[in-house]
């Protein structure tokens, strides 16, 4: 066989690239959790406006629960634990879970 001719040549099949899975991520409402602190960890944590904050905030008050956004497995996990470290020093029982999209 000559190098170069069309029997040398072996197709290479790719793997197709699997999309991850996304989780919605939501705060729930509580009793003791004071509003501008949902609106804080909102705007810290998941990088929303104040006005974006405070709609969520409002919409977890009404409903109790909202959703804050949808992220892979691994930011969805690192988020909820931002949230709970940071309702654990301010003493809130604030509950952020997450649930597949």
């Amino acid at each position: 066989m000559n190098p170069g001719t069309s029997e040398n040549i072996q197709e290479k099949t790719r793997a197709k690239t699997k999309e991850p899975e996304m989780y919605r991520v939501l705060l729930h409402n509580d009793d003791y959790t004071t509003m501008e602190f949902v609106v804080e960890v909102l705007v810290k944590v998941f990088r929303k406006t104040v006005m974006d904050a405070t709609k969520i905030m409002l919409t977890v008050h009404k409903h109790g629960r909202g959703n804050v956004g949808v992220f892979t497995y691994d930011i969805a996990r690192t988020k909820i634990q931002q949230v709970r470290r940071m309702a654990k020093e301010r003493e809130y029982p604030l509950k952020c879970t997450m649930e597949k999209a």
